[in-house]
């Protein structure tokens, strides 16, 4: 078996975005010899004021240490850059975003070209990078973990998800289909407060207030799901379903774009049309799960008159 080892506190940063630009500085503030490579030029200038090597090539990079840190914009600019690389013995860990199945073709690569390789998704933003409180899900042969995991956790305390390479991108993913709707339902919130003549900053403590109270949430429907209970004892779908409507035709009569907000009508729509209007609101988990439409328990049940625009 090939054994992959790194020498002591040197590593490669590939990807000089600003994700690749922060890993890197954290390294050279851990004491970490380091050596950058980007594909355009002129964005390692502070890194090697500070004392980094600059790489001539890829190829360079990855032969400069045992362990090299990759931050693309995704799986096809790794192929892409390494393609005249020699990984024998080396061990890459990709933090760069991408689908899970593109994670594992990504493994398949690396493997058979004698590297190590280790999926990662980072759940910060720049600012974050470095931080022991930042968390970075990563996946991969566990023991390839364990040996580098000194190393990965420069960059903040890391998660292990397990030897399936796409798992730290699935846990990843998940936790991005979370932030960016969150974060798009504030823009959306911010053009219609616009559109009433009010700002963001009129209305930042509420929406810091609804973004604390999701952990509540969460916690109160978290077990309900998981145990298939949709009991409408709390929330009944027909009523959320109103409540979406009224925030629909709030944003349409204060003249900004509705699209995401229909689509989100829509989807209340759908399931109290399926009969589940006594139901909780988490019955639409199911409604856009991969089982597809559940069959409808009850046609009549309450809800039906919710306003349609």
């Amino acid at each position: 078996m090939q054994q992959h080892r790194s020498p002591a506190r040197t590593v490669t940063v590939i990807g000089l975005g600003p994700m690749g630009r922060a890993m890197a500085a954290a390294y050279l503030d851990a004491g970490y010899q380091v050596t950058v490579w980007n594909r355009s030029a002129g964005k390692d200038a502070d890194l090697v004021a500070r004392g980094a090597g600059r790489a001539g090539s890829a190829a360079d990079a990855v032969r400069a240490s045992g362990l090299t840190v990759v931050s693309l914009i995704d799986v096809d600019a790794l192929f892409t850059s390494l393609a005249d690389a020699d990984l024998s013995g080396r061990v890459l860990v990709n933090l760069s975003s991408d689908v899970p199945e593109q994670a594992r073709k990504a493994a398949r690569w690396a493997e058979a070209r004698g590297a190590g390789y280790l999926t990662g998704g980072v759940n910060v933003p720049p600012s974050g990078v470095g931080k022991p409180e930042s968390s970075i899900f990563i996946s991969g042969p566990e023991p390839l973990y364990a040996a580098h995991r000194a190393a990965l956790d420069v960059l903040g305390t890391t998660d292990f998800r397990g030897a399936d390479p796409g798992h730290a991108q699935l846990y990843y993913q998940l936790n991005m289909i979370m932030f960016w709707t969150a974060l798009t339902g504030f823009h959306q919130a911010v053009a219609v407060a616009r559109g009433n003549g009010l700002t963001a900053a009129d209305i930042r403590p509420y929406a810091a207030a609804t973004a604390d109270s999701m952990r509540g949430f969460l916690d109160f429907y978290t077990p309900r799901i998981d145990a298939d209970d949709h009991t409408g004892d709390a929330d009944r779908l027909a009523m959320c379903a109103a409540s979406v409507e009224h925030v629909l035709h709030t944003a349409a009569d204060s003249g900004v774009d509705t699209g995401i907000l229909a689509a989100h009508a829509e989807l209340y729509r759908r399931g109290v049309r399926a009969g589940f209007g006594a139901d909780s609101s988490s019955r639409l988990v199911e409604l856009l799960g991969p089982a597809g439409r559940p069959q409808a328990q009850d046609p009549k049940a309450p809800g039906q008159a919710c306003r349609q625009g």
